[in-house]
């Protein structure tokens, strides 16, 4: 099963590009799953379904077409069906505050649930090998990192707190629930979390794996989106996902004309050299605004032809190879970078705001670095095997 993670930042045009890969996939053959991991869904509306505002038909995989089928998750149905022991302890430790009863139980649905719900299915639907592709179409940027984030998270914490919360519990149960002013967790709670940990284990292998997760980021020819497109892009690296292709959404096309347009013009076309300069050698896909709204069906379909004009396959494995990575080592920072076809005489890179810049000759590539990375500077390269090493430490 092949998995495709459409991320950007929110307005960009995330759900019809991710609408119309689905729909072309479905085209080619491919039993397709197009889901919404964004709490605020808008696929049910891009393909202008009569599904009422909250989303209750298609809280369930609902067929659209031959082969092709959506699904936003309702965080309601999945409390039901996941949630309900550990969402009952939470809501009732919040009325115990002073909150009222439909306001515990609305606080009590706590970040990370529909992403964790949506992970749930992913893997399920893997083993099952129910779907071909399956097209995730994420919130914002921020809330898409932590969706990528939470299976090492989950981890972490079955692993290093989990059984030692649990055992401690049961130690200190019966004399604590005489004085604690809140009802102390049971032990099917816990059984309850490690049911659901179960469940979602090896999903973080199959988002690492190229061959199975490609990242597609979504963007406009805008300096301040090119901008979250770029952080994106440091951070999914960083999480260990592969990003195979940039997508500028709402290119002003050619028949566009006029003084109104062409400064706006201007502005795209300086954006795209930059979106080329930076992500290099990643595909860029320029995709034409629309002189109508991207509603329904047909229009979804026409979407689809102008992405994929020469008839590509969407679920194609465009990269394997991921452009950069971090790393910490003997208390070291480190950014490994493929640079197969460099010698290191043709090599010089300096540091430029946050940025890393590699120059090759007469290439110059940029790489973001993360937060923890952004105020060190270099102090070493190395290649070797076609692997470029450089070094970072604090300025002395």
């Amino acid at each position: 099963m092949r998995i495709l993670l459409f991320s950007g930042k929110g307005g960009v045009g995330k759900t019809s590009l991710s609408a119309a890969t689905g729909t072309r996939l479905a085209e080619l053959g491919y039993r397709t799953l197009v889901m919404s991991v964004d709490p605020a869904h808008s696929l049910a509306d891009a393909f202008d379904l009569d599904s009422g505002l909250f989303g209750r038909k298609t809280a369930e995989p609902c067929r659209i077409a031959d082969r092709l089928w959506i699904h936003e998750v309702n965080i309601q149905n999945e409390i039901k069906r996941n949630w309900r022991q550990i969402w009952s302890y939470v809501s009732s430790l919040l009325r115990t505050s002073g909150l009222g009863e439909v306001e515990a139980e609305e606080m009590a649905i706590f970040p990370g649930m529909e992403e964790l719900s949506a992970l749930l299915y992913v893997n399920d639907w893997h083993k099952e090998k129910r779907y071909d592709v399956v097209v995730l179409d994420c919130a914002p940027t921020g809330e898409s990192l932590r969706f990528v984030a939470m299976p090492t998270t989950m981890k972490w914490y079955m692993q290093h707190i989990f059984h030692f919360e649990r055992g401690l519990l049961r130690a200190v149960r019966p004399i604590a629930k005489r004085v604690a002013p809140f009802q102390l967790p049971s032990d099917s709670l816990f059984a309850s979390v490690k049911d659901l940990f179960d469940r979602v284990e090896g999903i973080d292998q199959l988002l690492e794996d190229p061959r199975v997760t490609s990242v597609r980021l979504v963007t406009n020819a805008e300096k301040m989106v090119v901008r979250e497109t770029q952080r994106a892009f440091v951070y999914f690296s960083l999480h260990g996902l592969t990003v195979d292709q940039v997508l500028v959404n709402r290119v002003l096309p050619d028949e566009v004309e006029g003084p109104f347009f062409r400064e706006w013009r201007r502005i795209q076309e300086n954006c795209l050299e930059e979106i080329k300069s930076y992500f290099d050698p990643i595909p860029i896909r320029q995709v034409p605004l629309f002189r109508h709204q991207v509603l329904g069906l047909d229009v979804i379909r026409e979407l689809a032809r102008e992405m994929f004009p020469q008839g590509e396959d969407p679920a194609a494995i465009i990269r394997t190879e991921r452009p950069y990575s971090f790393r910490k080592r003997d208390g070291r920072y480190e950014v490994r970078l493929h640079a197969p076809f460099a010698a290191k005489a043709e090599i010089s890179l300096f540091k430029k705001g946050e940025d890393l810049v590699l120059e090759v000759g007469t290439v110059r590539r940029h790489v973001g670095l993360p937060n923890s990375m952004t105020g060190l500077s270099p102090v070493r390269a190395t290649l070797e095997d076609g692997v470029l090493v450089v070094e970072l430490q604090e300025s002395q």
